[in-house]
């Protein structure tokens, strides 16, 4: 049953193309320096202070701004559109299985050799060539998208941040001129978001949480849970023999072997998941990066 509602998943999901090739040309021009999109998010960007919790709205301006950060450090999108639809297709398959199946989520494959994955608030995220290179069939990507779609509905990055006081206060960020001493405390704020996400890495807890959702969420959706061990595995073996580290999962991220070794212990809730979907022959027809 759960194989055939994981196919279900991704055929009713195939409508999003047109939104996705939006998508990705927004993508296009929040890479290039010169665009209003560009413009916008690398400082343009207002303050307003506020008692309320950060809405959707502005969550997704603050999840942009540092998506123009991640595309010039690892890569702009690959261009094969067949691929990023398909990954979109996974992504909002899984996503839809996910503790915060409300919002609009979008999944990005960037030029990047280095093996990441990451998510940034409001439900933009990216995984890259080299990460998608080793993986063996659909449930592995699967896993990996389910890992950062629990970023985004834990809001561990938004809570990260809140913790160290960057954000204390702040409740509506609209797109407008900045001036004065709220422009800068927003671009000190991203900043400083920025170097949790792609640099320090998130608190090693929200990782683990991410994990026990990504499996969680694989197995609601019909992907075998057992698919992010052995994502993490390869990486441990890549990991050994690695000299440069800096932007991959092997630095942000908490010991493979921790993770490995909890998520072992938790394949007991799914006794059956040997028997669920892995669909190798589909990805390979579909993850060409050529």
């Amino acid at each position: 049953m759960r194989y055939l509602q994981v196919l279900l998943l991704i055929a009713l999901v195939a409508s999003a193309g047109s939104a996705s090739a939006s998508f990705f040309d927004k993508l296009q021009n929040l890479a290039n320096p010169d665009s209003k999109e560009s413009r916008i998010f690398s400082g343009a960007t207002q303050v307003l202070s506020s008692s309320k919790e950060i809405d959707y709205t502005t969550e997704r301006t603050i999840g942009e701004s540092l998506a123009l950060e991640g595309l010039q450090r690892f890569g702009t999108p690959v261009k094969n559109e067949s691929l990023q639809q398909y990954v979109n297709l996974v992504g909002n398959a899984v996503a839809a299985n996910s503790k915060r199946a409300t919002i609009p989520y979008q999944f990005a494959v960037l030029d990047s050799p280095v093996q990441n994955a990451f998510a940034v608030p409001g439900g933009v995220i990216f995984v890259s060539r080299a990460l998608v290179s080793i993986l063996s069939d659909e449930s592995e990507l699967a896993a990996v998208l389910a890992h950062e779609v629990g970023h985004v509905s834990a809001k561990h990055a938004l809570k990260s941040t809140q913790r160290a006081q960057f954000f204390e206060g702040v409740g509506t960020i609209t797109a407008a001129s900045v001036r004065g001493d709220r422009g800068k405390k927003f671009a000190s704020a991203i900043g400083d978001m920025q170097a949790v996400l792609f640099d320090k890495g998130l608190d090693k807890e929200m990782e683990f949480e991410a994990d026990l959702a990504a499996m969680e969420t694989a197995y609601r959706t019909g992907y075998d849970p057992f698919a992010l061990i052995r994502v993490l595995e390869k990486l441990q073996k890549l990991e050994a023999s690695s000299k440069d580290k800096k932007g991959s999962w092997f630095s942000t991220h908490p010991p493979l072997s921790e993770r490995i070794v909890r998520l072992r212990a938790q394949l007991r809730k799914y006794p059956d998941y040997a028997a669920l979907a892995s669909l190798h022959e589909r990805f390979v027809k579909n993850a060409k990066l050529k």
